[in-house]
């Protein structure tokens, strides 16, 4: 059969068929269409997720600070971090300085929850608050030194100037008294936790479901209000949605000062 022939057939097929069938099979190869877009996307983002399993895309190659996205526009951020790019990106270090106050800076690497217990096991009895600034990360590390904090009784705080961002929020919810003081950088987008390297599309996304209902989770333990992970969701991951001091307060991330006795009296 030639080409010509075979194209001629197929015209008058075409020509031929029943509306409805047509009209059948060309829904149906929209749907293949649109599930096999899916699959590509979702499989993108788990390979890009799987190298860093456990993490966020804060801690790649993205700039530490990313643009808001306000109404599709992006945004450059309220201010700029103290701290260099080069210090931030470091694994999480942990230094006490004095009035009982641990500063926690870096990177949320894995592994830094274990590290932070180490410190509060040998430090505890000195440590009141505990002064973040970082560019977030690990997403399970993150949820078990908040736990921790909460735990021990623990203040959380961010100075002027000084980043939590991304996952770093978490733990800055488990304090008892939570301070984020003027022009200091706090914001959140959605995160992704990797199990393994490479997931298929589905593993992606059930990974991806399982991490959001973790969060929700440990947020409503620790008090927060659901407005702020309602903001996280809404943000993809190279952007961040900048809270504002309002906002913080609505969200109930931040506290009022608690009272001493002898203001009290």
């Amino acid at each position: 059969m030639t080409p010509a022939s075979l194209g001629s057939r197929l015209k008058s097929a075409f020509v031929t068929a029943d509306d409805g069938l047509l009209m059948r099979g060309a829904f149906f190869s929209l749907l293949a269409a649109s599930a096999a877009f899916l699959f590509v996307d979702l499989r993108e983002m788990s390979l890009a997720s799987a190298a860093l399993p456990g993490h966020d895309p804060m801690t790649t190659d993205a700039p530490v600070l990313p643009p808001a996205l306000t109404d599709g526009v992006p945004h450059p951020p309220p201010v700029e971090p103290e701290t260099s790019r080069e210090v931030l990106s470091q694994p999480m270090r942990f230094e006490l300085l004095p009035g009982g106050q641990l500063k926690a800076e870096g990177s949320i690497d894995p592994g830094a929850a274990g590290r932070f217990a180490e410190e509060i096991a040998a430090r505890g009895e000195y440590v009141q608050a505990v002064s973040l600034n970082s560019p977030g990360g690990s997403v399970d590390d993150a949820l078990a030194m908040s736990k921790l904090i909460r735990e021990k009784g623990l203040n959380t705080r961010v100075e002027t100037k000084a980043l939590c961002a991304s996952s770093c929020p978490l733990v800055f919810a488990g304090g008892v008294a939570r301070e984020a003081e003027a022009d200091a950088i706090l914001g959140v987008h959605q995160v992704f936790n990797a199990g393994q390297e490479q997931p298929s599309a589905e593993q992606a996304m059930s990974g991806a479901q399982s991490t959001t209902a973790r969060i929700a989770r440990h947020l409503d333990e620790m008090g927060i209000g659901s407005g702020l992970w309602i903001h996280a969701l809404e943000t993809p991951p190279d952007r961040l949605y900048y809270l504002t001091p309002e906002e913080m307060v609505e969200f109930k991330l931040t506290t009022a000062p608690v009272a001493t006795a002898q203001q009290a009296d």
